[in-house]
């Protein structure tokens, strides 16, 4: 008995991430609104103020009493004063007045509508309204968009510059937050070549490398390199060992199927907690994930190395832990039509390449890459999202809806 789930389906495999993150959800800290943009909230933000704080004029023109429209005739409204943008005059508008405004001004008390400057004509004095609008219009009203005690974000929520604007509006200068997991990037192999370096035969340039410290950044995560690893059983446990007490999560590449020089299952199986080896899903099947345990503290994620599965497992798994590491709330599952029709001819689920497309019919499509191996980065390059296909052979056809996880 291996004593940890083994070749298990792709559910299977999500729901022990999210409940291994969740079991080492990193702590909260608070961090200036500056450098909270991409960062997972960790407690809600309640409004203290009213947005907007007071009724004020969403246009520039004149500020009057809607029901005098109907009275002022040719002669029109007498202009009682001007108040703009920054500072509360306290004007009063009465029968018969108007008052000129700006965007964003106080609406002086009385009024209760707001005349478009190209709306109106000032002579003399008096402002002749040429198209009156109905009562109410550019006026924005104090607690429209929010109420003091309203919540602006949940926990969870990752905080888009919409929200920090939001946030800003309300004076907030720092945000309660969840630290970030710092992350341990090795890629593995004896035949891996450092881009620049001569190439000899049976060696391959290091790829994979550049490929999850990209996807990681993209996480909004600050990934640390370290060096390949050798296929030596005694420098992997000497790296990782390190790596797992300074580090939340290590992250490696290659060393993880069943084969002669695949060392780390072995080596974690030893030291670590597995919490599964190889899941049901193409490309990508022998994904390990496990906690240290004689190892240190973080989490170990290890990949296999052909590129491909390496950007399948990253974003289908990877991308899935370090969400729950913050406590961020589930990202929405997208679904598109296929533009051709496939045969799926294997079990396991696969996450094959595509490029989506929309049309003015508003229905998000995307077509599918044929080069479906796990070493066609090409394909994957040339690609936007992975479409998922569930397990069992079958026959996609043309339309076809399906899930879809844009890179």
């Amino acid at each position: 008995m291996s004593g940890f789930p083994t070749r298990i389906a792709y559910a299977e495999a999500c729901e022990i991430v999210d409940a291994l993150a969740a079991a080492h959800l990193l702590p909260a800290e608070r961090t200036a609104l500056q450098r909270a943009h991409g960062r997972v909230l960790a407690e809600p933000v309640m409004a203290t103020l009213a947005q907007p704080p007071f009724d004020n004029a969403a246009m520039d023109g004149f500020a009057l009493r809607h029901a005098d429209l109907a009275t002022a005739g040719a002669g029109g409204l007498r202009l009682a004063g001007e108040q703009f943008a920054g500072a509360a005059l306290d004007l009063r508008v009465g029968p018969g007045e108007c008052v000129r405004i700006t965007t964003g001004a106080p609406l002086p008390a009385g009024a209760d509508t707001v005349v478009m400057k190209e709306n109106a004509r000032v002579e003399d004095g008096r402002v002749r309204v040429r198209e009156a609008p109905e009562v109410g219009r550019h006026v924005r009203r104090a607690g429209e968009d929010a109420g003091a005690g309203d919540a602006l974000a949940q926990a969870g929520d990752v905080l888009t510059p919409a929200r920090i604007a939001l946030c800003a509006a309300q004076g907030l200068t720092e945000l309660p937050v969840r630290r970030p997991p710092t992350v341990a990037v090795f890629t593995t192999g004896d035949e891996l070549v450092e881009p620049g370096l001569p190439l000899r035969p049976g060696q391959l340039y290091n790829s994979n490398r550049e490929q999850l410290m990209g996807l990681m950044r993209g996480a909004g995560l600050d990934p640390v390199a370290w060096p390949t690893l050798p296929d030596v059983p005694g420098q992997i446990e000497s790296a990782l060992r390190h790596a797992g007490h300074a580090f939340d999560l290590v992250v490696t590449c290659g060393g993880v199927s069943a084969g002669e020089k695949d060392h780390l299952p072995a080596l974690l199986r030893e030291l670590g907690e597995i919490a599964f080896w190889k899941v049901r899903m193409k490309p990508g099947m022998p994904v390990l994930l496990a906690s240290g345990g004689r190892l240190g503290d973080a989490l170990f994620l290890c990949l296999p190395g052909n590129p491909v599965s390496v950007l399948a497992t990253w974003l289908a798994l990877g991308r899935r832990l370090v969400d729950g590491l913050q406590g961020r709330a589930a990202r929405p599952r997208l679904h598109a039509r296929l533009t051709a029709p496939w045969r799926k001819r294997h079990e396991r689920l696969e996450f094959l390449r595509g490029r989506l497309q929309g049309g003015e019919d508003g229905v998000l499509r995307v077509q599918p890459d044929p080069a479906d191996g796990s070493h066609r980065m090409r394909a994957a390059a040339d690609s936007d999202a992975l479409i998922l296909l569930a397990e069992g052979e079958r026959e996609y056809p043309a339309d076809a809806a399906v899930e879809v996880l844009p890179y």
